[in-house]
């Protein structure tokens, strides 16, 4: 089991595949960490797959207007929405998108970050100072690497369970 140094910033995340424990980093991107363990702490990722699933890149989940395979799932909708709160401004940072590290995903607008997120298969220096580095995958790597791959993945992995571990 994963040493958690601080648990208020620590995301447990339970997957169709296994558990992955994240470190976020609040130092870095603090209005990105505070949007994670608020949904956390709602319930809003639980059931959500993981959409966009590229080999040697990323694992791409989050959307949970559109990816909750218990509420009216679509395969073609999801990826396309957020949440019920307003995007987040860009938090740019010297930290890399390095293999573990959780990115926030948006569209061609830096401000557009929501409820999306991607877990870094691999170093993935040429996202550095695009996106905003939120998070590293402390204990799961081989889970992650497990998750069904495509765009969409024919038969999506999906997060059952996702909790700040001070709430666990």
């Amino acid at each position: 089991m994963a040493e958690i140094k601080d648990p208020e910033n620590t995301i447990i995340m339970e997957t169709t595949k296994g558990t992955v424990t994240i470190a976020l980093l609040p130092d870095v991107a603090p209005k990105h960490v505070e949007r994670m363990k608020t949904l956390a702490r709602a319930g809003e990722y639980d059931g959500v797959v993981f959409h966009r699933v590229i080999d040697g890149f990323m694992a791409q989940t989050g959307d949970v207007a559109n990816g909750n395979w218990d509420k009216d799932f679509n395969i073609g909708r999801a990826g396309t929405g957020g949440s019920s709160h307003d995007d987040l401004p860009a938090e740019f940072s010297k930290v890399p998108h390095a293999r573990g590290s959780i990115g926030a995903a948006r569209s061609a607008n830096p401000n557009s970050a929501n409820s999306q997120f991607f877990i870094n298969f691999k170093d993935n220096d040429f996202l550095n100072g695009q996106y905003t580095v939120y998070g590293q995958v402390i204990e799961g790597m081989d889970i992650v690497d497990e998750i069904q791959r495509g765009e969409p993945p024919m038969n999506p992995d999906r997060m059952t369970s996702v909790k700040v571990a001070s709430d666990a």
